[in-house]
């Protein structure tokens, strides 16, 4: 008798994803912000105690949650999702959008919207888990599925490991997980190698003097101090960062003063990097450092500006030989959808340190979330960056299906392909 194939034990298992899209729009609709995924994790947890086996453990590094199904000797692989949403105000007029308000880490109430798609891996996670739930004849060894918190801050993963993650289930030996991106919905992508940048994100306060808006040179304007500042960080990538390298420096947030009148004595700012290169890496952060100081010197500022790091995520390196073995059966399973040299990331992941603080390999892939039809009349035009909203914007909203269906199916091939 020939042995079953991958795709034949994916489609014949594979769940009716009609619940599945129905808790979807659920989570898409409360989304609840990093450190505060108590409810998220309790759905989560909610739908795995209903597959006998599985043994739950919760509030891991937060409200990290992890379940385990032992099935036979052979390797264990762990699966990961992240659950936490964004401070946004969601503008994709679904009638299932979020209008969630919640209370940041400053206590300031902001909207929250799952605009980075985890929702979507949530629902993909648990229609994956049903499925090799009831595939069980077909495959030995120990599943791992893992609902990672925080992630959007990078700390999720480590939290996790530092809180006995290891401890409460089998140290893998594989490492899968999966994002939803800004491509054509279905299409699956993985890269031996860099996958996805590195990023330092941080707070820089600038001292001035305040005093009244008629007098200022009575005073130390930290907005114009801040205004420099904004503008000189720009040219480190423009002009000393080698143009055959690629790095991003943002300030996505401008905080000072009250109103018009006033001026303020303090200004901050958040500065986000990104680098796919450690030596670059380190030339950038030494520059942001060097030219804040340099402008706040110039400016007569009051006292040295003040950095305070807020989040850290490392390289994301795909191990050549678990993507290589993944290359073969992605490649039999979505056939053209499948591109086995998918770009590199431009954002940045805290994935890794699931597998890197056990030293394990790992590897990282994409799912096209875009609507067929939207992204084929788009890039017909030429006008996909305009037409296309990415991850992190208010507009960002995954196709339910082929979405959905790529990504449990990506789930279920990857984890089979070690799982023999």
């Amino acid at each position: 008798m020939a042995q079953e194939s991958l795709t034949d034990i994916v489609n014949t298992f594979r769940p009716s994803l009609a619940p599945y899209e129905t808790l979807y729009k659920h989570i898409h609709q409360h989304p609840e912000l990093s450190l505060q995924e108590e409810n998220t994790a309790s759905t989560c947890a909610k739908c795995l105690s209903k597959l006998p086996g599985f043994s739950i453990h919760s509030s891991i590094g937060g409200h990290g949650l992890a379940a385990i199904l032992k099935n036979g000797s052979g390797k264990a692989v762990l699966l990961r999702a992240d659950i936490d949403a964004l401070p946004i105000e969601e503008m994709t007029g679904l009638p299932y959008a979020s209008k969630v308000r919640m209370k940041d880490d400053d206590g300031v109430e902001k909207p929250v919207m799952h605009a980075c798609g985890h929702d979507m891996h949530i629902a993909s996670m648990l229609a994956a888990a049903e499925l090799l739930h009831e595939a069980r004849d077909s495959w030995k060894g120990t599943l791992i599925v893992l609902f990672q918190p925080n992630e959007e801050r990078g700390a999720g993963a480590k939290a996790m490991v530092d809180d006995g993650l290891y401890d409460k289930v089998p140290v893998p030996d594989i490492v899968l997980g999966q994002h939803v991106m800004p491509l054509r919905a279905g299409a699956i992508g993985t890269r031996r190698g860099l996958m996805a940048s590195a990023a330092d994100s941080f707070r820089i306060t600038l001292y001035g003097r305040g005093g009244h808006g008629s007098q200022p040179h009575r005073t130390v304007d930290p907005v114009v101090m801040a205004a420099q500042v904004v503008v000189r960080l720009q040219t480190i990538v423009a002009r000393e960062v080698d143009p055959n390298d690629s790095v991003v420096v943002t300030v996505g947030s401008i905080q000072a003063g009250m109103t018009e009148n006033i001026i303020a004595d303090q200004a901050v700012l958040k500065v986000n990097v990104r680098n796919l290169n450690a030596q670059t890496r380190d030339k950038v952060l030494a520059a942001i450092r060097r030219v804040v100081n340099a402008e706040c010197q110039a400016s007569g500022a009051v006292k040295e500006p003040l950095f305070e790091p807020t989040s850290q995520f490392p390289f994301t390196n795909n191990d050549e030989q678990i993507t290589r073995e993944l290359e073969k059966s992605f490649g039999e399973h979505f056939g053209d959808q499948y591109d086995p040299n998918a770009p590199r990331l431009g954002g940045s992941e805290d994935f890794s340190i699931l597998a890197t603080s056990k030293e394990r390999p790992y590897c990282f892939w994409t799912v096209g979330a875009i609507d067929p039809n939207k992204w084929d009349e788009a890039e017909k035009k030429g006008t996909l960056q305009e037409d296309v909203p990415v991850n992190h914007s208010p507009f960002f909203a995954p196709v339910i299906q082929p979405t959905m269906k790529a990504g449990v199916d990506a789930l279920a091939v990857g984890a089979l392909t070690f799982l023999k």
